[in-house]
């Protein structure tokens, strides 16, 4: 019998559930526990309860790709998502959600479903997952858990195969990152959870002293359901100009599988 995360406590389904009012509408209370360095709920929770009303309306079980446009910031509050199905075909189904607050959309997502069970094709990688010592061997940061009773890394566990640089004041790193991720709590990834874990990562642009930094539009690919155990994640960016920059993140399972892929544009302030 499986698991429903929900009845064992895990906090992240805990605080991205939501309940339906009438087709198509939905509530939910946005909570402080996933608060970044600001007072604001992280993006990827965010898209995360919103998505969690979408799926319910969608007859394919696996987010394949999600496409958010953040237009406010979020609050701990209650909020309302509206959604509609846009198509349901054979193999795939797309449905959009919009969240908003107090009579302002926060976030608007478009996604489309399909079945990631697996299946044989052509397998290619150019480059494989980070070449991270294990989990125990790789430095854990207090810093991020250190800052707010109600932050996101009391949530998540992160492990660096090196100590990021702009904690000890040197901006003048490569904007890229390789670490371990997983939840505080125990509860393991699925393919639900990975378009936030997306937005989980401290931006890799902070390694070149860009610390503020606002997201446009998040892209997440899902490749596949992930094996128990730590992920293992790269971010970077390689373009910022104009006031903007864009954020490529890879996630890993344990077993070295790929199981998403996510590029966001951000301006920094």
């Amino acid at each position: 019998m499986s698991l429903d995360p929900t009845a064992a406590g895990f906090e992240f389904d805990r605080d991205t559930r939501v309940e339906k009012d009438t087709d198509g509408v939905f509530t939910a209370v946005l909570t402080d526990g996933w608060t970044t360095f600001t007072t604001h709920p992280n993006g990827g929770y965010v898209l995360a309860t919103a998505l969690n009303a979408l799926r319910q309306s969608l007859s394919q079980p696996d987010p394949l790709v999600v496409s958010a446009f953040y237009l406010r910031p979020a609050a701990p509050g209650p909020a309302e998502i509206r959604t509609e199905t846009v198509r349901e075909g054979r193999r795939t189904a797309t449905g959009q959600a919009s969240l908003s607050q107090g009579g302002k959309e926060v976030v608007r997502a478009t996604a489309t479903y399909g079945d990631l069970s697996p299946a044989q094709g052509p397998r290619l990688h150019t480059q494989g997952p980070p070449g991270l010592p294990d989990p125990q061997e790789c430095a854990h940061v207090r810093e991020f858990a250190d800052v707010g009773p109600n932050t996101i890394g009391l949530r998540v566990e992160y492990r660096y195969s090196e100590r990021p640089a702009f904690l000890d004041g040197r901006t003048d790193g490569d904007p890229q990152m390789e670490f371990w991720m997983r939840f505080a709590d125990g509860r393991q990834a699925d393919v639900h959870a990975l378009p936030a874990m997306a937005d989980f990562a401290v931006p890799a642009v902070t390694q070149i002293g860009a610390y503020n930094t606002v997201t446009v539009e998040l892209t997440t690919h899902v490749r596949a359901r992930p094996a128990p155990g730590w992920l293992a994640c790269r971010a970077f960016t390689r373009h910022v100009d104009g006031g903007f920059h864009e954020e490529d993140m890879e996630i890993w399972d344990s077993t070295g599988v790929l199981v998403a892929q996510a590029r966001q544009l951000a301006i920094l302030l």
